[in-house]
């Protein structure tokens, strides 16, 4: 039951985060550099309506992704969440007017068919309900000093580096994100209001602000073709990572590992694919 629900929960979260992120790039990238990494630039963006749309719809996708949190693993629903991007290019081609290359088609065959590699040998696991502030601690060190050391890189730089460091810093924060989703989305499961009295819907609101605003920001120095890949890359990796840290969630073993590797491999092989169609580029 719980995998009949997460499964599509991931997939659903993935399809809508898709479209907001083709509404928030296109909106973001009307706004003047100047603008990059302050406050100010969501206060802009919120005057416009298409922006607006895609904040609702990406509320939302957050939403369904607690949802599919609450019944299954980090490292079972992040991996089908990534797959955005293969929702994002059709609809691209769509707004655009143009057709889907051999190439884009090849890319999102690879994407799909190394995260369902990686899915096929997962070995299905809980994890701990309850992480204790000694599971926490050293992930929140090493996203804090990733973080701190990328927002002044992509303050000193410009265009697609500014972008690429800026989505570097969300993807990161995303996967933290992720894993503090999955700890309150536990908690308010079990203990319903009660879940209000511990940090993790705080803090849970902290980074998502902080992520947002640099989410925002690569999508007004750059195309979604320099953002998007490296935030379906870091996000997942990261957020798997924290489930065999935090939660302790299993991952394959011998054989099966090296099954896992090659399909990251092949995924984030074609997630560079898609990164090179001109439908992201633009």
């Amino acid at each position: 039951m719980a995998i009949a629900v997460a499964v599509p929960a991931a997939l659903l979260a993935a399809c809508c985060f898709a479209v907001a992120a083709v509404l928030q790039q296109e909106a973001a990238a009307t706004m003047p550099a100047r603008e990059s990494l302050r406050p100010r630039l969501i206060w802009a963006l919120a005057h416009r309506p298409l922006w607006l749309a895609g904040i609702a719809l990406s509320a939302f996708s957050f939403v369904v992704q607690g949802v599919a949190l609450a019944f299954g693993p980090l490292v079972l629903v992040l991996p089908l969440a990534s797959t955005d991007l293969l929702f994002a290019l059709p609809l691209l081609a769509w707004r655009r007017r143009r057709k889907l290359t051999r190439r884009d088609v090849t890319g999102a065959v690879c994407t799909a068919g190394g995260v369902a590699a990686f899915l096929t040998v997962l070995p299905y696991s809980a994890g701990a309900v309850r992480p204790d502030a000694r599971d926490w601690l050293p992930l929140l060190a090493v996203v804090a000093a990733c973080v701190t050391a990328l927002v002044p890189a992509g303050l000193r730089s410009s265009g697609k580096v500014r972008a690429g460091v800026y989505a570097a810093a969300a993807g990161l924060l995303f996967a933290l994100l992720d894993a503090l989703t999955r700890s309150a989305a536990g908690l308010f499961r079990d203990r319903g209001p009660a879940a209000l009295t511990h940090w993790e819907p705080y803090a849970l609101m902290f980074v998502g602000g902080a992520g947002l605003l640099l989410a925002q920001s690569s999508f007004q120095a750059g195309s979604l073709a320099v953002s998007l890949p490296l935030i379906d890359t870091i996000e997942p990796i990261g957020a798997v990572l924290a489930g065999a840290a935090v939660f302790h969630e299993r991952l394959a073993t011998s054989g099966h590992l090296a099954v896992q590797v090659l399909g990251a491999a092949l995924a984030v092989t074609g997630i560079v694919i898609l990164d090179r169609s001109p439908l992201v580029r633009t």
